[in-house]
């Protein structure tokens, strides 16, 4: 029941902070900041073990086929401990910012977190569209009650875009559900037993792209991301740092996608590449052209997200790695510049660029790890992004040389935006005669963790991708297997892969 665990503790720890609220508002940070921090020692716990953790399994709807039913491998593994990484940091990078309603706004965060959670270990379908829909209603609550002056419509429009895309998922996992009856005469949300249902190919495509549009706008891909600059442009700094909900987009893709329509994956793949490499411009050229530090950051985080799409629908064994570091690196770089962003909000009030420059003087600590995340965003060897990115375009070169040179290019011009964002924030005249308060040991805590997880795993990311390649290769198995015409079904190793 460790499993359950993780989430009996969020939800716990969402409880007591409201109830908390009443006596001593306080309080209510270091309860959520325990309750994260509980989970992440045990995703700790269970990665030095080497897994070994036993799945929960229990009957929920069973006349409907619903099961409670949560499971591990190396990529949920991954994933949650970035989850209650970032949570934590969440809870520390707004421990001043946010001074109402305190009580409300961690049962949230903490709620959010839970959902995110789920999505990770759900191995049946209701339950992981339960978890999806339960990240939904709190992220909405912290952009509209805690954002910044436009939040409102911010939130309803990102409300509309999740919703509408998790209606779509919604409809493609019924489909799928009563496919599978006809054929087995058995009712079953079951990911297991859903995988390999023999589908016509033209059915499987339609149900395969309900699928990725739901992923699609979470991710979000070029066409579906117009609501994820306004949302954190508008968004508090926690709602930013949680924004692992950019990468459950592409863990539905790893998770669900990829294993349960392959013929129509393969057929779609090309499609998928090109968004991905559209993305990887196009969120390049925007986070150029923006004057706020927020919105600039929303643009590249599509930009560096393209190379996940990429990534995933090359397939291959070194752009499937490259995706899943590049996922975990990205929430750090992106997440560590939104912590910047939201002190400086905090001291001076503003993200807009052109009311900044020259802090470097007044606040060296703050500039130096602006300094090192960006260098981070624009794939600086020696730190994580350039790992991720290095990986899937070798992959990618493997596939297709034209995707390959393309995404290169992104990549380039990703170096031009973050070093523009450095000039503009940290460098020059300080016009304004800026003069606060530099990192607190607080702050500087968060950061520190960033940074020092995203050297590591620019210097060091085998073990990172030891405990994910059993995952990416069982991927590439039911892949081969479903191509071939045999019913694949997903190894469950009982320990991950470390060296």
């Amino acid at each position: 029941m460790m499993l359950a665990c993780l989430l009996i503790i969020l939800g716990a720890g969402a409880l007591a902070a409201m109830v908390a609220a009443r006596w001593r508002p306080a309080a209510c940070r270091s309860i959520a900041l325990a309750a994260v921090l509980a989970d992440l020692g045990i995703m700790l716990g269970i990665w030095v073990r080497g897994g070994g953790t036993r799945a929960v399994d229990l009957a929920w709807i069973g006349q409907f086929g619903i099961h409670f039913r949560l499971e591990i491998d190396g990529l949920s593994l991954l994933l949650l401990l970035l989850t209650f990484l970032l949570g934590a940091i969440a809870v520390l990078a707004s421990w001043r910012e946010i001074t109402r309603s305190v009580g409300f706004f961690h049962c949230n965060l903490l709620l959010t977190l839970a959902g995110i959670a789920g999505v990770f270990l759900a191995r049946d379908l209701f339950l992981f569209y339960f978890a999806w829909e339960l990240m939904l209603v709190p992220t909405y609550f912290l952009i509209a009650v805690w954002g910044q002056q436009k939040r409102g419509p911010a939130a309803v429009k990102y409300f509309l875009f999740t919703q509408i895309g998790g209606l779509l998922m919604l409809v493609a996992i019924l489909s799928l559900y009563f496919i599978h009856h006809r054929e087995t005469g058995v009712y079953t949300f079951s990911y297991p037993e859903l995988l390999g249902t023999a589908l016509a190919p033209a059915t499987e495509m339609w149900i395969m792209l309900g699928f990725f549009i739901g992923f699609a706008v979470k991710l979000p891909a070029l066409g579906l991301h117009s609501w994820l600059p306004d949302a954190q442009m508008e968004a508090p700094t926690a709602a930013n740092l949680t924004g692992l909900m950019l990468e459950v987009g592409a863990y539905g893709m790893l998770r669900f996608l990829l294993p349960l329509f392959p013929r129509a994956a393969r057929s779609f793949a090309p499609v998928a590449m090109a968004v991905g490499v559209a993305g990887i411009l196009y969120g390049a050229m925007l986070a150029f052209s923006q004057n706020d530090f927020k919105r600039l950051l929303a643009y590249g985080s599509v930009s560096h997200l393209g190379f996940v799409l990429l990534g995933i629908f090359v397939k291959n064994n070194l752009a499937l790695q490259g995706a899943l570091v590049l996922m975990i690196a990205q929430g750090l770089s992106v997440g560590g510049l939104f912590v910047v962003a939201g002190v400086l909000r905090e001291r001076i009030e503003t993200s807009d660029l052109a009311r900044m420059g020259g802090l470097w003087t007044t606040v060296p600590r703050l500039s130096g790890s602006g300094l090192l995340f960006a260098l981070a965003l624009l794939g600086l060897p020696g730190l994580g992004d350039f790992v991720g990115e290095f990986l899937v375009l070798l992959g990618t070169w493997q596939r297709s040389i034209p995707a390959a040179v393309f995404a290169a290019l992104g990549g380039i011009a990703a170096a031009i935006y973050a070093l523009r964002l450095v000039q503009a924030a940290f460098h020059g005249p300080n016009e304004y005669n800026w003069r606060f308060a530099d990192l607190v040991p607080r702050e500087g805590l968060a950061v520190g963790a960033m940074v020092a997880i995203l050297l590591w795993l620019g210097l060091y990311p085998q073990p990172v991708i030891a405990t994910f390649q059993p995952v990416a290769r069982a991927l590439q198995n039911m892949q081969t297997a479903a191509l071939s015409g045999l019913q694949a079904k997903p190894p469950v190793p009982p320990r991950f892969a470390r060296r």
